[in-house]
């Protein structure tokens, strides 16, 4: 239920920001997206994980407390880190140094949140090779 009440959240947040982009450079190249857009693409993905929890609810199937715990945790926590860092972006022109280790930071905990996400799709499949509640 968390991924349910989290994403009128999201779309506020997107459409209070909705004027504002961010950009991501890696080498070469700049990916510009508008918060708005983002926060939409962040919805939809939260509403197909909250589908798939709720689905499995239904289908009276046993979840991985433990895998529950990694992945909301890792999914919340490690947006909200995101979130943090991005904020110590330094624009004096002689910090690019700091600049591109922060971004290397960065990228990284987007990978392991993407590769976090991988224990949902674990946990679902635990969950249907499992015997049913009882």
């Amino acid at each position: 239920m968390i991924f349910f009440i989290s994403i009128p959240k999201i779309i506020i947040i997107g459409i209070l920001s909705r004027d504002n982009v961010f950009d991501i450079n890696v080498r070469d190249s700049y990916f510009v997206m508008n918060y708005l857009d983002f926060s939409i693409m962040i919805s939809i993905l939260f509403a197909i994980i909250g589908f798939g929890y709720w689905i499995m609810q239904k289908v009276d199937r046993k979840l991985s407390k433990r895998l529950n715990w990694v992945h909301i945790g890792l999914t919340f926590g490690g947006t909200l880190i995101v979130w943090v860092l991005t904020k110590f972006y330094r624009t004096e022109i002689m910090d690019y140094k700091f600049n591109n280790n922060l971004s290397l930071v960065i990228t990284l905990m987007i990978l392991i949140l993407i590769a976090e996400q991988l224990t949902f799709m674990v946990n679902i499949i635990c969950g249907l090779t499992k015997k049913k509640n009882n």
